[in-house]
């Protein structure tokens, strides 16, 4: 019998028939012979390219109706028997976590009817994992979101019970469920895995995009990790990476199955940098092709003994390169692997004719080099371990160039940063307009595309000059508190030019609706600076710029945005007067305005 046809008979408004008698056989049989398979698939850490835990996952009988795990709970749901196979299923998964001697995280699949059901007995997976010695620390409760569950009081209590014997907690499927997000603000998990649907495709849908990040963004202020569920493509991974994803799991790293690897081939991980498009204007404009070091490298098909010869002719030679026939790197020969290789009595003659590919590091970091010295900073800082040397691959569109040290990177990036803060504005610590213009002239150079918008706020003068320059130096704080709340900063570029004057350059699509959230951000938030009496009457009265008396409404943002033209600018100067034309043609609107410049300049 077919596992479609087992869902029609359990779906049906008949009590069990014969056939279904012999579905319910089925069931009694797994649960007296314990026939449950645990299978796992491994949780991916995208940093450390290790893996970080194993989701365990059940199966029935291969040759049963009731192998898939839908038709199981379906079945059991009927015959009021989930706490039990529950249970079977966490002790199947525990033993063979043991079993297979798997590292890290141990994720457990339970339903909340099980921790509600009166005939639950707490305490039975603590003692069968003390019996295996299986850490309760290292035990993910994961909580499948398919099913209702409204009493969130009792919810938490059953977790809290939970967490004080050493799990954590997690929440599946998020964005399929009931509850959503009410449910992970009521339970407050550690780990919170998005559902599969928000991860197909992301790589070409911006709503997907936005609907994770925003994710990603809740749990930063919740201090939870988030999984991507159901990876399944290169691209998926990649976009996923860009958007603050640092775990996950899917057919793209390793299907479910009863033996999971220990390890993942590092290919998995190359071009880990954000493509070109998604790049943001860096405060820093050098390239990490400065660093570059030309050094001799060694095809696939090398023996150990050429790697010696080139350590032994070159002192201050730390790691070879390994290349395929297009150039692309395989790997790294380090000199201190071949010299303890060959340390030892017979350690030359035993492996000086082995491949080089045996004994190279294939968890490489590679860099482009027209990538910025802050791009590569962040992506060596995520990605290199620290048993591994400091050296990274620099190439020129996947082909070898050579390598670039990171202690050289590390002295780059500090003086970077020294130069950097002392063009920053005292007030905010945004970017001043050194690196604004340096920002210009970068993406003028590199043709790519952009637009710029200036930010300004109108009625701040007579403000100011009322409630004093402090209350002031709070309302340009607020200012710069909503651009960093709203701007996609991995992307997008803010600006400090002085007073109540900012720069923001967007690099990402999104421009216009991040606008219109400033302006409401703005709008929301200003009144709680004025007086209630001011606030009542909607401004205050000061002195204007010509001598007398006047009201002024309360406060307003004015944005004014131009998309230039790259193919006819050369310099950073025309762009900033435009900008400025548009700013000026947005405080020309009453209220909070957002005036663009659609021109082609």
């Amino acid at each position: 019998m077919s596992d479609n046809t087992a869902r029609l008979i359990l779906d049906s408004e008949t009590d069990f028939s014969s056939t279904a008698s012999d579905i319910k056989q089925h069931f009694e049989d797994v649960i007296t012979f314990n026939s449950l398979l645990a299978i796992f698939q491994p949780i991916v850490e995208f940093n450390t390219q290790l893996i970080f835990g194993y989701e365990s996952l059940v199966r029935g009988p291969s040759d049963s109706p009731l192998h898939s795990p839908v038709a199981l709970f379906d079945t059991a749901k009927k015959l009021g028997r989930v706490t039990e196979l529950d249970l079977l299923c966490r002790q199947a998964g525990i033993k063979a976590f043991k079993q297979h001697q798997l590292n890290g995280k141990l994720f457990l699949n339970t339903t909340p009817q099980g921790l509600f059901d009166p005939n639950h007995k707490t305490g039975l997976t603590l003692e069968y994992l003390n019996t295996l010695g299986v850490d309760p620390k290292n035990v993910v409760i994961e909580l499948t979101e398919q099913y209702p569950m409204t009493d969130f009081k009792v919810m938490s209590t059953a977790l809290a019970h939970y967490r004080s014997m050493g799990f954590e907690i997690a929440i599946d499927d998020l964005g399929a469920g009931y509850s959503g997000l009410r449910r992970w603000s009521e339970l407050r998990p550690e780990f919170v895995k998005i559902d599969r649907h928000f991860i197909q495709g992301i790589h070409t849908n911006e709503v997907k995009q936005s609907f994770v990040k925003s994710i990603v963004d809740i749990a930063a202020g919740l201090n939870c990790k988030v999984i991507a569920e159901g990876i399944e493509t290169r691209e998926e991974y990649i976009i996923l990476l860009e958007l603050g994803i640092k775990l996950g799991q899917g057919y793209y790293f390793s299907r479910p199955q009863p033996v999971p690897p220990h390890t993942l081939s590092n290919l998995l991980f190359h071009q880990t940098s954000p493509s070109p498009r998604h790049r943001r204007p860096s405060n820093v404009s050098e390239g990490i092709g400065d660093l570059l070091t030309p050094a001799p490298f060694l095809p696939q098909n090398s023996v150990l003994e050429d790697a010696y010869q080139l350590f032994v002719n070159d002192e201050k030679l730390t790691a070879i390169a390994i290349v395929g026939n297009d150039l692309k790197c395989l790997g790294l020969i380090r000199r201190s692997r071949i010299l303890t290789t060959f340390s030892t009595q017979y350690g030359r003659s035993l492996h000086g004719g082995k491949s080089v590919c045996q004994f190279m590091d294939e968890f490489i970091v590679v860099v482009e080099k027209d990538w910025s010295i802050e791009e590569v900073s962040n992506l060596v800082t995520d990605n290199m371990r620290s048993q591994i040397e400091a050296d990274f691959i620099i190439v020129e569109n996947e082909r070898y160039l050579g390598l670039g040290n990171v202690l050289d990177l590390l002295k780059k990036i500090t003086d970077l940063q020294i130069k950097n803060a002392r063009y920053a504005n005292p007030l905010t610590l945004l970017p001043g307009n050194v690196p604004i213009y340096e920002c210009l002239d970068r993406l003028i150079e590199d043709q790519e595309d952009f637009c710029v918008a200036y930010c300004d706020i109108d009625n701040f003068k007579p403000y100011n000059d009322v409630y004093g320059y402090g209350e002031g130096d709070k309302i340009i704080k607020l200012i710069a508190e909503i651009l960093r709340e709203e701007v996609e900063t991995e992307k997008d570029f803010i600006g400090h030019v002085g007073g109540d004057d900012f720069i923001i350059i967007f690099s990402s699509d999104t421009w216009r609706e991040r606008c219109e959230k400033i302006l409401d951000a703005f709008s929301s938030r200003i009144d709680r600076f004025y007086s209630e009496e001011d606030k009542n009457r909607g401004g205050i009265y000061s002195i204007s710029r010509e001598g007398d008396e006047r009201f002024f409404p309360t406060m307003t943002l004015s944005i004014g945005v131009v998309t230039p033209n790259t193919k006819k600018f050369v310099s950073h100067h025309d762009i900033a007067n435009l900008a400025s034309q548009a700013k000026h043609s947005a405080k020309n609107i009453t209220g909070n305005s957002l005036y663009i410049d659609k021109r082609i300049h």
